[in-house]
């Protein structure tokens, strides 16, 4: 995937970022994440960042934690910049959210407007800007388990686009856009090669797609 001419360059990544909390909600290089914006303090994040550098840092809840007001957070998240916002008559802004690169928490800050900010560490991911050749050990098999989890789950799969994509830009795309639970995404944003991210995805889906056989099976 052709890098965007607007990202900044990885040596400019900013060492503090504003981070969004928001479990299932997850952003990968190169990855668009369309966001619906109406929380006061989440305006706040948006106009700042727009007034800055337009990045925004996605980042998980814990699972144990997710529905407390303020959720203890994963260490592991993705930027993402603003590439493209509009206005609601109704007070909200929807954007889109294209995925930069992975970071990792160093430590909380204070919160600014409202919202939650976090020093971040670039370095572990250096591979999201400068990676992209890795592939899926077995890119047939690989997809034999992606068709039979949206078969089985009736997820609806550009499939002429995704056998046209690139192994690093596919992973990337699923790990964001399939209905995987939190945990499982988590887990999926932490590993760091395609190679080993594609290999753990597939072992996913085909726990899921067993489990949803053998549901069938009892209801018949």
């Amino acid at each position: 995937m052709t890098r965007n001419p607007f990202f900044p360059k990885f040596s400019d990544l900013p060492a503090e970022l504003p981070i969004f909390p928001l479990a299932g909600a997850v952003v990968m290089p190169g990855v668009q994440l369309p966001l619906n914006i109406f929380e006061p303090r989440y305006i706040n994040m948006v106009f700042d960042a727009l007034a800055s550098n337009h990045l925004l840092g996605m980042i998980q809840p814990t699972s144990e934690t997710m529905l407390k007001d303020v959720p203890e957070i994963h260490r592991v998240g993705c930027a993402g910049r603003i590439t493209s916002y509009s206005e609601t008559s109704d007070g909200r802004i929807i954007l889109v959210l294209t995925g930069v690169c992975r970071f990792q928490v160093s430590r909380e800050l204070d919160e600014h407007q409202g919202y939650r900010r976090a020093r971040v560490d670039w370095e572990r991911f250096t591979g999201d800007y400068h990676g992209g050749g890795e592939t899926i050990a077995d890119r047939l098999g690989f997809l034999a388990s992606l068709k039979t989890y949206c078969t089985l789950r009736g997820v609806d799969i550009p499939w002429n686009d995704i056998e046209k994509m690139t192994d690093h830009d596919l992973t990337n795309l699923l790990c964001a856009h399939l209905p995987l639970s939190p945990e499982d995404k988590q887990a999926l944003i932490e590993t760091l090669q395609t190679t080993e991210r594609a290999a753990l995805m597939r072992g996913l889906l085909d726990m899921a797609s067993a489990a949803s056989m053998r549901v069938a099976e009892h209801r018949h």
